[in-house]
């Protein structure tokens, strides 16, 4: 969704990667802050393939690349962005690591757990229900917004602006919890 977005804001469309990159469709954008915008068709936890061809390829160094994923680690609407670390939980982060290490950029957005009554991967994969959808435009919207801060100033930038919730007075914890 947050790709989907940024894609909009750019009025770019997605076309093919190269062959040497299978399984991805992307969006270039040129001028004075270039950029490529990426999305495995793959299964979550075979994306590493996808990042690291893309990486190799148009030979893009790990800092210069901002993974975004869902998080349910994280209350719903909570962003936090790292430089590099572990996979955690996340199995499309640790297919990620393990093609390519993890001096990668990430943004995770915060899901969270849900019903734990029900099945975790059955959470995840599930649409946003109807209370959570008011927020769910805001939420994609400031994910977007790290995002394209990303490209335009870097990672530290996003972290001193979207990991605090006091230096985010545009937070939304308050969402109800998922």
């Amino acid at each position: 969704m947050v790709a989907d977005e940024m894609l909009r804001r750019q009025g770019l469309k997605w076309e093919s990667a190269p062959a040497q990159v299978p399984d991805t469709v992307m969006a270039k954008k040129f001028g004075a802050e270039p950029w490529m915008l990426a999305k495995p068709l793959t299964y979550m936890n075979r994306s590493g393939d996808a990042v690291a061809a893309l990486s190799r390829y148009y030979d893009v160094p790990g800092n210069d690349i901002l993974v975004v994923v869902d998080d349910v680690d994280l209350t719903l609407g909570r962003l936090r962005a790292r430089a590099d670390g572990s996979a955690g939980t996340h199995n499309g982060l640790r297919s990620i690591v393990a093609r390519m290490g993890s001096d990668f950029c990430r943004l995770r957005l915060g899901v969270g757990r849900g019903d734990m009554r029900r099945d975790l991967a059955d959470h995840v994969l599930s649409t946003f229900e109807t209370g959570e959808r008011a927020e769910l435009e805001l939420f994609i919207a400031r994910a977007a917004d790290a995002a394209e801060m990303f490209v335009a100033e870097g990672i530290v930038k996003v972290m001193n602006v979207y990991n605090a919730d006091t230096a985010n007075p545009q937070s939304t914890d308050s969402l109800p919890r998922r």
